[in-house]
């Protein structure tokens, strides 16, 4: 029954194995018994993948939803709040998630949120992790699912007292008499087109390099996703219209969709709904899409 509603599902017997963690061969010997077993044909075999006859999408309508009912009892009778694992970046917890967590905790009474900060990549079952937001690009794994948060823009910003008397936007030279903050991933040179190395202090999370501009201590390039309630709220502001988009944007990924009963308590809805509830909340007013943002270089 397993086989059948996970190749029903996802109509391949191979994304069903992997799903499953059996061979492909398992699976489709389970679901050539079960149709012995009926009687009935389920699956057209197709040269690539399979479909469902008559029967089958009937047969899988109902028996995903008896799973969904046992899943549904399973956590009644368990009646504790679901505990749902999100890994993410540093920067991405203080500027987008903590902000937003007393919505997410009023969407979402029944779920405590487990918060993981950490640069490190991601064992989803060796880390226990349900969902991760993660700077990255496609192509993904079959066993992931991504969902596009928001692009990475990069804006130069400074605090307001730290270009007091300037008039902006500044030039490309006057943006190098600035003290410039950076990150690992530095963008500076490609930003100001400079071959050589610019001066200034660097910092290995981009949290403290954001801390430091808002400190006054410097311009640095970020995420606009990162600082856009420092800029609405004058906190910081942009120095320069020259900005930069990465090839890598910010991703929310986790697993295929599993059952609920093939997982301990109800994890896999939980982290279902709550990744359809996290998705909006850290991409609001983030989202960009190439074709209404330009990359912009001094010359």
């Amino acid at each position: 029954m397993r086989a059948f509603e996970a190749a029903g599902r996802r109509l391949n017997f191979r994304a069903a194995a992997e799903e499953l963690g059996v061979t492909q061969g398992a699976v489709a010997q389970q679901v050539r018994a079960l149709e012995d077993q009926l009687g009935l044909r389920l699956f057209l075999r197709l040269s690539r993948g399979l479909a469902l006859t008559a029967y089958g999408t009937g047969y899988l309508t109902e028996v995903s939803r008896a799973f969904d009912t046992l899943a549904e009892a399973t956590g009644r009778l368990l009646d504790r709040p679901e505990t749902v694992t999100i890994s993410v970046t540093p920067t991405v917890a203080a500027k987008l998630l903590i902000p937003r967590l007393a919505e997410l905790y009023a969407a979402l009474p029944d779920i405590d949120l487990r918060t993981m900060a950490t640069e490190a990549l991601s064992d989803f079952d060796r880390d226990q992790v349900d969902i991760a937001v993660r700077l990255t690009r496609p192509p993904f794994p079959a066993n992931l699912q991504a969902q596009l948060l928001f692009r990475q823009e990069l804006v130069a910003v400074a605090s307001p007292q730290l270009v007091k008397g300037l008039t902006l936007p500044l030039s490309g030279e006057e943006l190098r008499k600035l003290p410039l903050l950076h990150v690992s991933h530095d963008h500076w040179r490609a930003l100001l087109q400079s071959r050589e190395k610019l001066p200034g202090a660097a910092f290995n999370h981009t949290t403290l390099a954001l801390d430091a501009a808002l400190a006054g201590q410097g311009v640095v390039l970020a995420c606009r996703a990162f600082v856009m309630a420092d800029l609405e709220a004058g906190r910081l502001v942009q120095v320069t219209d020259a900005t930069a988009v990465i090839e890598s944007d910010y991703f929310l990924v986790r697993k295929r969709s599993e059952r609920p009963w093939m997982r301990s308590g109800t994890g896999a809805q939980s982290g279902c709904r709550c990744s359809k509830r996290v998705a909006p909340e850290l991409g609001k007013g983030t989202a960009l899409t190439l074709a209404s943002t330009t990359s912009t270089r001094y010359a």
